[in-house]
């Protein structure tokens, strides 16, 4: 760590002041890494890169920084990238030295970012760039789908659950407690309405018998004293003051129960429109349970598309290493081919050799008797030539030198080779040659003789 921080400090000179404690978090949103490249003109997109410590910024850096790690063959990908985001211990260090490594190769090598592109293979220039696309919209839907959920946690209502005696039960058991106590006492206000009517009829009874005992006792007394006329007026009297009285209490009587009717209602009504609120209030609950599942269920969908999405990225990758190992067994199955034509020609070229050899050495050998057998035959013709002077001392017979020739020409022996008085069933090569002989010189004779030659 302090090799790297004066490696940062004094030859590169970073904007931030490194230090071995402070290493993991200064390196943790990428922009110094990125300022690195830059020095060594390696980051030309450094401009877009951005010193805030928010997970857009760190995202934006590390995913541009990735091409140029892979391109100096430095080791990186998303859990590299996540430890040193979360600042694991050790991880930025072992990045560090593993690009310092890697600048100080090519600081020697002498090398541009167009020489080290070029120098890499295509194929792995395509998988690495589509490995940081496939890293920077993992990263992406990552960040979507933890928005998602905080939306989700933050639409997701707290439904209390309901009191022990809000349930169905309790309810049920509550009204019919409440019908009963109503019934109680609708029949208690009934028991003392016909109490006190009761009581009224009592009093009305007692009071017409006293009044008729009086009347009976003082019926003579006003038999005596007043006129006809008076008694029936204060009979009359009496009798509409008794009508209203009881008039008043049918009044009083229906006013009671009117009132008794009209509080009955209130408490129906009352009750009603508690049960409606209860029912609304569940029904809005209800609404938003289903609202929430709707939810999770839209971002289940939204993770299986992504999902699904990665997954096809996954396998557009395999297919691309498949065709690029299909490529390199179909060239490593060309060099062998090359190589085992290459062989091929090499055997036929060391047979073709070998026969052109032999041919030579048979064209040699036939050339060679051709001319052994004509030197046997000038030397036979010679000999024989000799032979004849030097046992005659006269010139040889025209007849006799033109046998001889035909001989000659005809590859024939001018010496017997074999007696011909006893011929065998099976002759010999050189009575079959003897008869050869036999039969050129009768055949000569006879073309002399068709052209009569002396």
């Amino acid at each position: 760590s302090e090799i790297l921080c004066q490696w940062l400090n004094q030859e590169l000179k970073v904007s931030w002041t490194v230090n071995p404690k402070s290493f993991a978090k200064a390196f943790s949103n990428g922009y110094l890494i990125g300022e690195v490249l830059h020095k060594f003109e390696l980051q030309e997109d450094f401009s877009e890169f951005s010193e805030s410590r928010g997970a857009t910024a760190k995202l934006n850096n590390f995913s541009r920084l990735e091409p140029t790690l892979h391109l100096l063959g430095v080791q990186f990908d998303q859990n590299v990238a996540q430890s040193i985001i979360t600042e694991k211990p050790g991880a930025a260090t072992k990045l560090l030295y593993q690009l310092y490594i890697a600048l100080q190769k090519k600081k020697k090598a002498g090398l541009t970012a167009v020489e080290l592109q070029t120098m890499q293979p295509q194929a792995s220039i395509r998988l690495q760039s589509m490995k940081s696309e496939a890293f920077r919209e993992q990263r992406l839907n990552r960040r979507r789908q933890n928005e998602i959920m905080a939306k989700i946690q933050a639409a997701i209502i707290q439904i209390p659950k309901p009191e022990p005696n809000r349930t169905l039960k309790a309810i049920e058991a509550q009204k019919l407690l409440k019908k009963k106590k109503e019934a109680e006492d609708v029949a208690n206000e009934i028991k003392k309405f016909e109490a006190l009517i009761k009581k009224d009829l009592q009093a009305k009874v007692s009071t017409s018998k006293t009044s008729l005992e009086i009347a009976d006792h003082t019926t003579t007394d006003l038999l005596n004293t007043y006129s006809d006329d008076d008694y029936i007026k204060k009979i009359q009297k009496r009798l509409e003051e008794d009508t209203f009285a009881r008039e008043q209490r049918e009044k009083r009587r229906r006013r009671l129960l009117m009132d008794q009717l009209i509080a009955h209602e209130a408490q129906e009504e009352a009750y009603r429109e508690e049960q409606l609120t209860h029912r609304l209030m569940r029904q809005s609950q209800q609404e938003r349970r289903i609202a929430v599942q709707l939810m999770h269920v839209r971002h289940e969908k939204e993770v299986l598309w992504q999902n699904r999405i990665f997954r096809e990225k996954q396998y557009e990758e395999r297919r691309l290493k498949d065709f690029q190992d299909a490529l390199d067994r179909e060239a490593a199955l060309a060099k062998q081919a090359k190589i085992d034509f290459e062989e091929q020609i090499s055997r036929e070229k060391e047979i073709h050799e070998r026969i052109s050899t032999e041919r030579a050495q048979a064209r040699y050998e036939k050339h060679y008797t051709i001319c052994a057998e004509i030197l046997d035959q000038i030397l036979d013709l010679s000999t024989k030539v000799a032979d004849y002077r030097m046992l005659t001392n006269n010139l040889i017979p025209y007849k006799l030198m033109h046998d001889w020739k035909e001989l000659f020409f005809n590859g024939k022996p001018i010496y017997q080779q074999a007696i011909m008085k006893n011929l065998a069933d099976h002759p010999s090569e050189e009575h079959l040659i003897e008869l050869e002989k036999t039969e050129l010189l009768d055949k000569n004779d006879y073309e002399e003789y068709k052209v009569y030659t002396d």
